[in-house]
């Protein structure tokens, strides 16, 4: 089963066909940079799928940012694994209009303390851009600490944060 969570200001809540068009949207936008992007219809579906799929699979995936008060998608945040991730990554992104509230904060803080809690993984690595500063200063925030031994995607070039069990603010 999927879950829906929900915190202080936004909810997480699982994916649906509603969702996508707002995904692939921001995908498509300059503001995937640090992901390779701008990305295609058809990487965002591939995506999409992944983040979903992978709670059948693996009970861990994707779920889509909703802010309480007004309906639609705001952001999608992430705990997923796989062959594409060495560990299990925690992951976020906010829709244009929807960084520097907190949001983001509040949903990967929710993932994570879900994920190391009674989901029972005992840590998070977040794999990020090393030029994508307000993303690591998000990660330090989630009391993750920078890891230079973190294996990573295909040996990408990231700075890698990690969470244990216990870490949680």
């Amino acid at each position: 089963m999927i879950p829906t969570f929900t915190t202080v200001r936004p909810v997480l809540r699982p994916s649906s066909m509603a969702y996508f068009d707002g995904y692939a949207a921001f995908l498509a936008s300059d503001r995937v940079w640090v992901m390779g992007g701008p990305l295609s219809v058809e990487t965002a579906w591939s995506y999409f799928t992944n983040d979903g799929g992978q709670w059948a699979l693996l009970g861990m995936g994707g779920l889509i940012v909703e802010r309480q008060d007004e309906p639609g998608a705001i952001g999608q945040v992430a705990v997923c694994h796989g062959p594409i991730f060495p560990e299990p990554e925690l992951g976020w992104l906010l829709y244009d209009g929807h960084e520097g509230q907190g949001y983001a904060s509040e949903a990967a803080a929710a993932m994570r303390d879900w994920a190391l809690g009674p989901r029972g993984l005992s840590a998070l690595v977040s794999y990020i851009d090393p030029a994508n500063d307000k993303y690591a200063r998000l990660a330090e925030r989630l009391v993750a600490v920078f890891d230079p031994w973190a294996a990573t995607s295909g040996n990408a070039p990231t700075l890698d944060y990690r969470c244990a069990m216990g870490d949680r603010a």
